[in-house]
């Protein structure tokens, strides 16, 4: 079975499975994730927000623009990495994801990462870094590859951090830029 079969699977198990009732009941759709099952980049966000849960496609509101020109900052298209949530449904009025409805998703996230195996799982924001990272601060760890478990992270700030914030734009793009020499360390 293909990588891109098992994922579809997957998505189809968590429906199945009725994972957060109230949030789903809230929502619009599941938004599963995109992008390349091969990939060696992963980007993990929180939650969907309005316009991913209208179009059922992770990252396609302002901060997704960012995130597509972050990645053509170091040559990458969305078709060249694989991009999710913790979370798989928009919570309501846009608020951050409950401890539960993480915990109630997480592991259908490991398992989605356990079939693309990506060398990189790059955490957007606080709340995904939590979930593979916890205990650490990410104004502290931003930008720093980890290891846990022989994956390698690495955790960002969310870019609706740079939209709200003008001065972590280039905080973000310093971040990102690190990326390419992340791989070629795992790779080596």
């Amino acid at each position: 079975m293909t990588k891109q079969a098992k994922l579809e699977n997957l998505k189809a198990q968590i429906l199945k499975d009725d994972v957060c009732p109230e949030l789903a009941g809230a929502a619009t759709q599941l938004v599963f994730g995109y992008g390349n099952p091969d990939a060696q980049i992963v980007f993990v966000g929180e939650a969907p927000g309005k316009n991913e849960d209208l179009k059922g496609l992770p990252f396609v509101g302002a901060a997704g623009k960012f995130l597509d020109e972050m990645l053509a900052t170091i040559n990458l298209k969305r078709e060249d990495i694989y991009i999710t949530n913790i979370v798989k449904y928009r919570p309501p009025n846009n608020r951050d994801p409950l401890p539960e409805e993480k915990s109630a998703f997480l592991p259908y996230l490991q398992q989605q990462m356990a079939i693309i195996q990506p060398k990189v799982i790059v955490t957007l924001g606080r709340h995904s870094m939590e979930c593979f990272l916890p205990g650490l601060k990410i104004s502290e760890v931003h930008g720093q590859a980890k290891r846990k478990n022989g994956q390698v992270y690495l955790p960002l700030f969310h870019p609706a951090a740079a939209l709200y914030n003008g001065g972590m734009r280039q905080t973000l793009l310093d971040d990102f830029a690190t990326i390419p020499a992340v791989i070629e360390a795992i790779s080596n």
